[in-house]
């Protein structure tokens, strides 16, 4: 009697234990603006908000909101193939100080401040955490001045994948102060009428963070800029003697861009198997964009297995600005290829094992996509073709 008891409890704990889980990871489509204002309100862990297709009014502003690791909250569109929209207003969304939280499939077009923003809510010693971006499309942001695309300050334990950013004022992607972050298989692409200072902009004390097999297209002033010129109150969680460090961009493409990498005020970075193509003006940038004591000069930056294509319109290689320590970086075993002459890289250092006037399998005309071939399979570990991901 006693062992039927104890299989009927047992029994009746596994139903409930169930049932609770059910209730906490639930599934709530909306179709509108006011239901998704209405539902925004009522997120708990476990909580998946989708939206139906269609167009929604921007302004959504979520605060403290915070799922779990286990329970995520996700708002999401319901068809990848055809994301719900945000139009009007400053900015699509603003999340303050929220963490496990996951948003997917959503496009947001036209804003004239930011396209969505992120932050710690001004709380800078406790970080929003643990937030994920995928399969964004943010366009048309600005168009001029300030105005970036995807806003992050105070983030940590960030993704941002599979996004698609075409048109900013500012940066296409700008963080501040954030950290332990990845930043993959991303689009970013200029449009005519907009200032794009940078495609990607890691500043303020950044740290730890990887940008690895996205794709730049004529993305601005500076593709990617390790570091940049912040304001002192607003490093996170406080200032150090850099505004990047421990930064990788790895296995990327760039095309066209005024310079595709500039380090900027940074300590080190380890750019390495990008394949660069046809840079309207250098290839590289090395600033100290602040005169502040508290900060280092730029320094021990390291390029490596990189694949370059140029041509006449690149006179000087590296540009090189006042209060830097150009002598510390390192410049190791790429692939050079001038497309209207012979001229071999002039850097400020010399490089180890660098292989110039590389021989390629195409004409200038099928470079637009940063796809280069090389006629020398010795070479196939060089550039974007030969990087493998990081387990």
């Amino acid at each position: 009697m006693m062992g039927r008891r104890k299989i009927a409890l047992f029994f009746t704990l596994s139903v409930m234990l169930a049932a609770g889980a059910r209730l906490e990871a639930k599934e709530v489509l909306v179709s509108s603006s006011s239901q998704l204002q209405s539902e925004i309100r009522r997120l708990t862990p476990g909580t998946t908000l989708l939206l139906a297709p269609g167009t929604y009014a921007g302004g959504i502003y979520l605060e403290n909101i915070s799922g779990t690791d286990d329970a995520p909250i996700v708002i999401r569109g319901a068809d990848s193939n055809n994301p719900p929209t945000f139009s009007g207003g400053g900015q699509a969304l603003h999340l303050a100080d929220c963490s496990y939280l996951t948003l997917s499939n959503l496009k947001a077009r036209g804003f004239p401040a930011n396209g969505i923003n992120i932050d710690d809510g001004g709380s800078f010693d406790t970080p929003a955490h643990h937030i994920t971006l995928e399969n964004l499309t943010i366009l048309e942001t600005g168009p001029k001045g300030n105005h970036d695309a995807l806003k992050m300050s105070g983030v940590d334990h960030f993704i941002v994948r599979r996004c698609r950013f075409e048109g900013w004022g500012g940066s296409a992607i700008d963080t501040v102060g954030c950290h332990h972050g990845v930043i993959e298989d991303c689009n970013f692409a200029g449009r005519a009428g907009f200032s794009q200072d940078n495609a990607v902009q890691l500043k303020g004390g950044t740290r730890h963070v990887l940008v690895q097999t996205c794709l730049f297209k004529n993305a601005g002033e500076r593709a990617i800029n390790l570091g940049g010129s912040t304001g002192l109150q607003f490093f996170r969680p406080e200032v150090g003697d850099y505004e990047a460090k421990d930064i990788t961009i790895a296995g990327n493409r760039f095309v066209g861009s005024i310079a595709p990498v500039a380090w900027v005020t940074a300590d080190a970075g380890y750019v390495h198997h990008n394949t660069i193509v046809l840079p309207e003006k250098w290839v590289l940038r090395i600033l100290q964009e602040t005169t502040d004591p508290k900060f280092k000069p730029c320094h021990d930056g390291a390029f490596e297995n990189n694949l370059v294509v140029y041509d006449s319109r690149v006179q000087v290689f590296v540009n090189v600005g006042p209060g830097v320590a150009p002598q510390t970086f390192t410049f190791r075993h790429n692939a050079w290829r001038d497309l209207d002459a012979a001229r071999k890289p002039s850097l400020p250092a010399s490089e180890i094992d660098g292989c110039y006037q590389v021989e390629l399998q195409q004409d200038r005309t099928s470079l637009t996509e940063g796809i280069v071939c090389l006629k020398d399979e010795r070479l196939k570990t060089i550039g974007a073709d030969g990087y493998t991901r990081p387990k």
